[in-house]
């Protein structure tokens, strides 16, 4: 047993604890982890500060990849803890490089796999991402293991103390629940372990993706009511934490791609919950580039964000990463960033997104990509970073143009945000969902689309479609980690439906085997576990 002094940062500022512990974690110094594996031993009592560190440790493990500043004394062992063990830097990887947005031309081994999609079970930063989300399952697994009914009567937890912990409770089953989603949309059929599970026996069986589908909506349907209220805009007692709104947003996304996942629609669902959200009350932020600015924290439309408060929670991946690895270096100082990395770019094909539309250079959106600074907005040679569209669309700079304390990143990530509901929604009633109207789909799309063109009526659409929905999507959530999963559903990722430059490692690209609509499970842990096979309809 080893200390490990968590320095939860921001994070711990949800629940103003800054503690040390100890965790039995020698284990983690080898891979592949058993998902079965205790990753964490606390000591809890009677009061509530060792249960809030627990939790505030989950909440850690989705914004930094360690216990101190740099991603030093990384949670994930075997991998780059800034660059592979960060959930952000990851899934950006996994989400957008595979995609017609983004393409990175830096050379470390596997990130050329994401652009080419010819990928394998070896590739590090697809096991660096498996197992930050394990790692994730396996923090909230413990914590929901020592705080039963019958763990918190053996140390005579007071009544008043209870009634927290129950909150924290549902904190923990969304953050578990958010972890299975990804392993479900990336990974499909992965192993499986909960808090019924012994620890050290038997490895995990796996669970195949209608089972997985199931099992994160009953915990989303089932924690939501222990859950913090919605609020709208900064809250300084519970920002970040878990509302129930943002786990009916995970539920509307989880719905919305149910056909993808388990074979069966469920866009009534999808529109049931989109619903729910919208109700709440959120608003746009009136400037689409402010939600996306070191001071987004009070936005309107915020539901769910990854949280950054410079220097505490300083790491190589996260929003440091999605700004120095985007932003040319003569626009570093403009968004005041920690240097100009420049390995990811735009390719060309986003760019022939936007200019679908009509008067698309009047899309304030379209502004946040820079072809003017590119030595060619083709990618022709895959490694010069010069070629690809540089990108501004994250920025460290408040939004009346003032700077945060320092450099070090203040941007938070935004998970879930409402225009992502108004196109969930829309798609659903698109898609034959009922319980909405295509009235309504229609006023949410030209919102969004009135905003992205400074409210000009011009903007305006009279009538969609899916694949202007998909569009309208690359339009306005570019570089926001959802790419992959979009073209997915509308079957244009791997299929000749949809062809961008070096999609299949050609040039002219091609179209690629479909099992690349998936990533495989990592190979050490297919060694080391008998009950696990790649998911049939992929690997």
């Amino acid at each position: 047993m080893k200390t490990i002094k968590y320095k939860y940062l921001a994070i711990a500022l949800l629940f103003g604890v800054s503690v040390a512990m100890t965790s039995c974690t020698d284990d983690l110094d080898t891979l592949p982890i058993d998902p079965n594996e205790q990753v964490s031993e606390t000591v809890f009592g009677k009061e509530l500060g060792a249960y809030k560190s627990s939790l505030a440790k989950i909440y850690a493990g989705y914004t930094i990849s360690g216990n101190k500043a740099g991603d030093d004394e990384s949670d994930v062992a075997g991998v780059d803890g800034g660059s592979q063990a960060s959930f952000l830097r990851g899934l950006w990887n996994m989400q957008e490089l595979p995609t017609d947005e983004a393409h990175c031309n830096w050379t470390d081994v596997g990130i050329d796999n994401f652009n080419y999609m010819n990928w394998n079970s070896g590739n590090v930063f697809i096991k660096g991402m498996y197992y930050r989300l394990y790692y994730q399952v396996n923090l909230a697994n413990e914590f929901l293991r020592e705080t039963t009914d019958e763990k918190l009567s053996s140390r005579g937890v007071e009544a008043d103390v209870r009634s927290e912990i129950e909150v924290y409770r549902g904190d923990a089953r969304f953050l578990r629940a958010l972890a299975y989603y990804y392993l479900l949309d990336m990974f499909r059929a992965v192993p499986f372990v909960t808090e019924n599970n012994a620890i050290g026996k038997e490895p995990p069986t796996q669970i195949q993706p209608k089972e997985l589908f199931t099992y994160i909506e009953t915990e989303l349907l089932e924690s939501q009511d222990a859950l913090l209220e919605p609020f709208v805009g900064y809250n300084n007692k519970y920002y970040g934490r878990v509302t129930k709104a943002a786990a009916w947003s995970l539920l509307s996304r989880l719905y919305l791609n149910a056909g993808t996942y388990t074979g069966v629609s469920k866009y009534t669902e999808c529109i049931t919950y989109s619903s729910k959200v919208i109700a709440v009350g959120y608003e746009l932020e009136p400037k689409y580039e402010d939600m996306f600015k070191a001071d987004n924290g009070n936005s309107k439309e915020m539901i769910f964000p990854i949280r950054y408060e410079g220097a505490d929670t300083q790491t190589w991946g996260g929003m440091t990463f999605l700004i120095c690895s985007t932003v040319p270096s003569a626009l570093q100082s403009d968004v005041n960033a920690q240097g100009a990395w420049q390995g990811n770019r735009a390719r060309v094909s986003l760019l022939n997104v936007f200019k679908k539309e009509t008067g698309y250079n009047d899309d304030t959106r379209f502004s946040m990509l820079k072809p003017d600074l590119a030595d060619n907005v083709e990618i022709i040679d895959p490694t010069r970073y010069k070629n690809g569209i540089p990108v501004v669309k994250y920025s460290n700079v408040n939004k009346d143009g003032s700077l945060p304390p320092s450099n070090i990143v203040y941007t938070d990530f935004p998970l879930f945000r409402l225009g992502e509901i108004y196109l969930n929604y829309a798609e659903a009633v698109l898609r034959g969902g009922a319980g909405g109207s295509t009235s309504t789909a229609l006023t949410y799309v030209n919102n969004l689309r009135k905003r992205a063109y400074n409210n000009s009526p011009s903007a305006s659409v009279s009538s969609i479609n899916e694949q202007f929905i998909l569009d309208e999507r690359g339009r306005e959530f570019f570089f926001e980690a959802q790419r992959r999963t979009d073209l997915v559903r509308f079957n244009q990722l791997t299929t000749d439906s949809y062809i961008w430059t070096w999609k299949g490692n050609t040039f002219n690209g091609k179209s690629v085997d479909k099992r690349y609509n998936v990533y495989p499970i990592p190979a050490d842990d297919m060694g080391s576990n008998p009950n696990l096979q790649q998911y049939a309809d992929g690997y």
